[in-house]
């Protein structure tokens, strides 16, 4: 009799709780949904038109103006071949008064308005310095060109590698959203059971605090999935927001072996060509220091003039006199450099020991480069056994979502063991869901380290289409 009493008591602040829980969750999740619902112009966004939409991002811009830069500089070096033309003039024009007196002599005066324009040409014949600035300016010319291209592959990688996580994001909370309804379904069940007197209070408070677990997964998915929004829009430069397709699919197959990966990859990389460059540079820098001790010759023609009005240095100044001379010199001018102390060759052993250096880390980064590229190729086999398999889970885990909900119905099974299959179907949605994002993220990896194209069908290395009925190629793109 007295536990008929105490038991209502026992359960009110334990119930009052739990409802200004859901009443709090509740308005959590309105909150939640009305920020990210705010939304204004909209710009659908293609998986096949990243690449284009990247050229707006503002660091690309940036090496672009350093390509321009470096070509300018190259257009600046070669315009060491040819002649150069100098005007100057020493008072243009030019006035000179004065006096020159003399106890010896009359006094002589000067008033004259004169110029003396002088035109110099140069053309350096053999200058030994030349070839190797020119042959610098052109691989600098090349390097810069290469890394626009490297930074151009990898923010198109890094794009796409977040518009994959934007797309898994939008499955997480399809999934939570789908668990989420599977736990009303279960607390309904729990209560109309308590109410008929066949169920337990212990049964409506498990499927309540799971209710509300669900409810705090779906709230922390749509809250990493606006994350992820942003971020996609800040590597495309995209003020307004955008639309894409929401759904997750295969974005292509793999049908390259390994030995090819590995060949293609290091033949096409650009780090690597850079690391070649860089070792040119270093040897023509050297070579540029020997050149210094070689002769120089070099052409030059200079024509100087003089016009002049008016007297100098006369008893009598006639302002009318006029008068103009010229001198044309054309010259063969050599100029040799036969000892610095040593200076030169030191330094030319030093840019010598820095091209091997280059020769070093060629090497290394070809090490680094193939296990990357093996990495990725197994991490992609990896994951296409993962979505075979997940897909497999994901089919059991529903019937067996079913077969325990039948069982908890006619009472021959406990709500504890429904919520435990529903977390194992969320579970497998979920491991599908990231091996997907993975595969995905392993294809845009492989593209970008061997310069091979994804293909849209799959085929298998004898160029036929696979026909085993738990191959990848049969996932639904």
């Amino acid at each position: 009799m007295l536990r008929r009493v105490i038991n209502p008591f026992l359960f009110l602040p334990l119930t009052l709780s739990i409802n200004s829980f859901n009443v709090l969750s509740s308005e959590t999740k309105n909150s939640i949904d009305n920020v990210l619902e705010e939304k204004s112009n909209i710009t659908f966004v293609d998986y096949q038109e990243i690449e284009k939409i990247v050229l707006n991002n503002q660091e690309l811009k940036s090496l672009k103006n350093l390509l321009t830069s470096a070509g300018f500089n190259l257009s600046s070096q070669v315009a060491q071949r040819y002649p150069t033309l100098d005007f100057q003039a020493n008072g243009l024009p030019k006035y000179v008064a004065g006096k020159n007196y003399s106890s010896n002599s009359q006094t002589l005066k000067t008033s004259q308005f004169s110029a003396n324009p002088s035109l110099n040409i140069r053309w350096d014949l053999i200058d030994p310095l030349r070839g190797s600035e020119i042959k610098i300016a052109k691989e600098n010319y090349k390097i810069a060109k290469n890394n626009y291209e490297i930074k151009k592959k990898d923010l198109i990688q890094e794009a796409r590698m977040r518009y994959h996580k934007y797309q898994k994001s939008y499955q997480d909370i399809k999934n939570k959203k789908f668990t989420l309804d599977l736990s009303i379904t279960s607390l309904d069940n729990a209560k109309t059971k308590l109410e008929s007197g066949i169920g337990t209070k212990f049964e409506v408070l498990e499927a309540e605090a799971q209710l509300s677990r669900d409810q705090q997964a779906v709230n922390e998915k749509k809250i990493e999935h606006e994350i992820n929004t942003i971020s996609l829009k800040e590597i495309l430069n995209i003020k307004e927001d955008f639309e894409i397709h929401q759904e997750q699919k295969l974005v292509g197959f793999w049908n390259h072996r390994l030995n090819k990966n590995i060949n293609e990859g290091l033949d096409k990389n650009l780090s690597l060509k850079n690391l070649i460059l860089q070792k040119s540079i270093k040897k023509s820098q050297a070579n540029s220091f020997v050149a210094q001790n070689k002769p120089n010759i070099y052409i030059s023609n200079s024509l100087s003039s003089t016009f002049s009005k008016g007297d100098s240095l006369t008893t009598n100044i006639d302002s009318k006199k006029s008068g103009s001379n010229y001198t044309n010199t054309i010259s063969l001018n050599f100029a040799w450099r036969i000892f610095d102390g040593g200076q030169n060759k030191n330094s030319y052993n030093s840019k010598i020991a820095d091209a091997e250096a280059e020769k070093y880390a060629y090497e290394n980064l070809k090490n680094v480069l193939t296990t990357s590229i093996t990495k990725a190729y197994l991490n992609l086999k990896l994951n296409e056994e993962k979505i075979i398999s997940s897909l497999k889970e994901i089919k059991s885990s529903k019937e067996s979502v079913r077969l325990s909900r039948l069982r908890y119905n006619v009472g021959i099974s406990t709500l504890k063991d429904v919520l435990i299959r529903q977390s194992e179907l969320s579970n497998a949605t979920s491991k599908n869901i990231n091996a997907i994002y993975n595969y995905n993220l392993n294809l845009d990896e492989l593209k970008r380290l061997t310069f091979l194209d994804i293909s849209e069908s799959c085929l298998g290395f004898n160029n036929t289409k696979l026909k085993n009925t738990e191959s990848i190629c049969n996932i639904q793109r």
